[in-house]
Formats: structure tokens, sequence, C-alpha cells
């Protein structure tokens, strides 16, 4: 089955020296650093790979990495860090050029110090603790936002903190130049899924082209009755199904009808090289049934989406797709539907219509087919099952007319207090952080979408440093938060953003 394309991603290692120091002491860093990038990799602990650049001690050698690192497809960002003394000066013409976000590892190779033996040789040679102090004063008189991760390069905290940068690097990467597309418009009057489009690829480096639905319609209806078939029985191996949905069953003909649709959006989306889609239920022209469960298998390959025109959820969604791979636990288009206001343990009901990803399941999905009571169209079929329990997160990415914001939420999955035997769709039982007021309260003062990406697996650290990556605002609500606290939080950046940004973007 075919899946959004994601280049190669690897990590440049970039350290930090001047020929002050002499050909033997730049030797000992330039193998030091060879050693540290030679371990971090073999830690099993980072999302790609670190690749070990020469040593940096001109500004000319400076420019050309930068400049290289702008052009490579395959670099998604880079470590820097000063071995020893790097005068910042010389970093002013790369860093003023570079386009790929940067962490800056503040750490040193050894990590004890020899104290019976240490001597000046040695104290010239590891001298990061100054070092990286003169690059940081560079970086902020720069005003670059970076993340800075602080401690011994063997120590895990040290190397899971790198880890999730790298992965929100990676997201990051997976959005230059991607393409999102959007069958129909967004819904008719709603406001938070709208928004600036032109400011988006200016911000976030894709873009989002509009489909007709009739489009998509002519990809669905050229997909033969072969294809339909081996899809129907890849569904009855991997999903529980009732026998009247099987092949030979009354109501089989809804499931292939789905699968149809599951195989024509492939090929649209696979021809036209988009990585996610957005679609509208009040626009359906020439397709006979919304797309549920065909929608729910696209996410779970990895493509973004975004139900009723929602084109930045969707994008989010890709992007946290992206950064999640590999990890524990899935990510999915979500929405706050319900809530149980038992004063006690008051909690929320996700889910949406149909689009829940498979991903986040606690087991295996049940195919199912069931009316969907708006539009007129065919019962479509499409996954249910009950979200895995255990820590998540909700994100929302909002147009706030000068900037984006970008809307964190930590929650804890429960299992239902009860059996739901009536409700047709995927679904997810949480309570929110840090209580289920503050943080209904929190949400609704930061302005943040009914729709969200839901995620097991990315966390608030890799999305605050995406955040960081991208530019943009970060407001989380977590177990510290407080509402007065965080309303003012919300004045105060109104006046930080308006200067640092203006009213443009």
């Amino acid at each position: 089955m075919s899946k959004p394309v994601l280049p190669p991603t690897e990590i440049w290692f970039v350290v930090g020296s001047q020929h002050l120091y002499g050909k033997e002491a730049l030797a000992q860093v330039a193998e030091n650093a060879r050693a540290m990038v030679a371990g971090l990799n073999a830690s099993g602990r980072l999302p790609a790979p670190l690749v070990a650049k020469p040593l940096m001690t001109t500004s000319d050698d400076i420019r050309a990495l930068c400049l290289q690192a702008n052009g490579d497809a395959r670099c998604a960002g880079l470590v820097l860090w000063m071995h020893t003394f790097s005068p910042a000066k010389m970093w002013i013409g790369g860093l003023s050029q570079l386009r790929k976000p940067f962490v800056h590892l503040h750490t040193q190779f050894n990590r004890d110090l020899p104290w019976g033996t240490i001597d000046m040789d040695f104290m010239n040679l590891n001298q990061a603790a100054h070092g990286d102090r003169e690059a940081g004063f560079m970086h902020t008189r720069m005003r670059i936002e970076r993340k800075v991760v602080v401690g011994h390069w063997q120590d895990p905290a040290v190397v899971d903190h790198l880890a999730a940068w790298m992965r929100a690097a990676r997201g990051w990467a997976a959005l230059q130049g991607a393409k999102f597309v959007r069958f129909a418009d967004n819904m008719r009057n709603v406001a938070v899924t709208d928004g600036d489009k032109v400011a988006a690829e200016m911000r976030f480096g894709y873009s989002v082209l509009a489909h007709g639905v009739g489009e998509l319609a002519a990809a669905v209806a050229a997909i033969g009755d072969a294809e339909v078939d081996r899809l129907c029985g890849a569904y009855e191996a991997d999903y529980s199904m009732s026998a009247d949905l099987r092949r030979g069953g009354a109501r089989h003909r809804f499931v292939r009808e789905q699968a149809r649709l599951e195989l024509g959006m492939r090929a649209f989306l696979t021809a036209g090289g988009f990585s996610g889609f957005t679609d509208n239920f009040e626009d359906l022209t020439g397709l006979a049934q919304l797309p549920g469960l065909a929608t729910q298998r696209l996410m779970a390959d990895g493509y973004g989406f975004g139900a009723e025109g929602d084109w930045k959820t969707c994008a989010l969604l890709r992007a946290m797709k992206v950064m999640g791979e590999g990890l524990p636990g899935g990510t999915s288009f979500m929405e706050d539907y319900t809530y149980h206001l038992d004063p006690v343990r008051p909690l929320v009901l996700g889910a949406h219509m149909l689009e829940v990803c498979p991903s986040i399941a606690a087991g295996r999905p049940s195919l199912e087919v069931h009316p969907l009571g708006i539009g007129g169209k065919d019962d479509p079929a499409r996954l249910v099952f009950t979200a895995a329990t255990g820590p998540a997160l909700n994100a929302s990415m909002m147009d706030m007319g000068n900037r984006f914001r970008l809307l964190v939420n930590e929650v804890d999955v429960v299992d239902p207090p009860a059996a739901l035997p009536q409700l047709p769709v995927a679904r997810a039982v949480w309570s929110p952080k840090p209580d289920f007021a503050t943080a209904c309260a929190g949400w609704i003062h930061a302005g943040g979408a009914h729709h969200t990406a839901f995620s097991q697996a990315v966390t608030t650290e890799q999305l605050r440093d995406f955040a960081t990556i991208a530019g943009i605002e970060l407001v989380t609500l977590d177990a510290g938060t407080r509402l007065e606290q965080l309303r003012q939080d919300l004045r105060m950046g109104e006046v930080y953003w308006a200067l640092s940004h203006g009213f443009g973007r």
C-alpha cells in the first residue's frame, strides 16, 4: 500500500574550535567528535543518524557548511557544540544564511575531571564551559530561537532530550515542500478550521491545494473490481467482521464501497505527491459514502487528515505522525465530542463521525457499518474500537491573525466507566490535566480548536521543540497550569508577538 513519501533524514554534528590551539589539539578535537557521534548513534536512542562533519575553525568553512546544509534534502538540522573556545564572530556569516534548525548541545567529551593530572593542555582542549557561552551569546544576539541541551553526552537523559529535538526536526523537514489536498472547501461558516494558507506556507513550508470532489470521484470510479476484491480480503484478515459484511454477505456492498474509496484516494494522493488531505461531509459530489474506513487506514499509513476542510490539523497530524514514528503508541485526528460531568471524576469522550486512526486502538478493531445520520449518503463502513489507556496529549493549531498558536493539553486516557454497545465510532476517554475545569477553561481562553491531533507517542517536549523551530507560539496545559497565570501569560503573549512579528506574518 502507498504511504506518503519521506526523504531520508540525517542530523549533522558540527563542532567549533579555532587554529589558536595548534594542529595536535585540533586533531584530538576532531577525533573526540567522531567518537561522540559513534557513541550517540550506537545508543539506539536517536530517531535519525548523526553525521560527523569536518571541524569548523574559520568563517569561510562555517558559511560553506551552512549553505551546504540548506541545499541538502537529507539534512533535517544541525547539532552545534564548541569543544574549545570558538570566537563567535566567525559564525555570524554562516548562521545568517542557515535555513535549517539547530540544537545547541552544551557538553564536554570527558565526564569527570582528572583531578590529579589536570594541566593547562587539558584545560585548553576541554573548554566548552565557556566556549559554548561565547556561542550562546551570538545565538541570542542574533535573536535565533533554539533548544539548549545541557549535560554529559553519554547521560541517557541528555540523549533523550537530543532525540526529542531530532524528532521535532524530522517532523519539520517532512513539511518542507509538502502538499496537502482539500477535497471541497471549509465547512460552511466554521471559523477555527479556516485560516490564511499563504501565511501557513510562508511559516511552515507546506502548500494547501484545492481539488474538486469530482476529481476524486473519477479516481474512485477507475478502480477495478479485482483490486476491490483483494482489499476486502485484507479487511477480513485484519479486522473483526460480522458475517453479513464479509464476501457473500447481505451488506458486503457497503464494505466494498469503502475499499473502492481507499484505493481511489491512495491513487489520487500518490499521483499528486500529497502528504495528507481534508474532506467535507457537506460536499460529497459523486461519492456514494463519506470516507470512513478509507480515511482511518490512510491515517494509519502516515497521511495527515482533517475533517470538514481543516487543513491546519491535517498538516499538524502529518508532522506528528513523522515525529512519533517508531515510538510506542499512535497518533490520530480527534475531537472533544462530549463530557461525562461526574463531580468526582469528570471525563472527556473524544471521537469523530468516522475518522479516528486505528494506531491508537487498545485491541483488534471491529469493522462495522452503521448509518451516518447526516448527508443523505450510503451507510459507511468504519473501524470501531476504544483507545489504549495511558498518558497522551491533544494538540491544536490555530491562526490567531498575526501568528500561529500551537496549543497542547496533556491528558490521561482511561477505560470508559461503562460499556458503549450503541456507540458506532472509535473513541478515546480521558481526564485532562491539570483538572477538567482548568483544562477546559484554559483551552477556551487560548482559543483552542475543536479538532486536535491526539497522540500517545509524541510528547510536549517534542512539540515545544517543533514550535521553536517553526517560530510560533506554544501554549501548554499540563499538571502545573494555573488558570489565572495562564490568562496573564496569554495577555503578555499578545504584546510579545505583536512586537516581535508585527501584525503581519
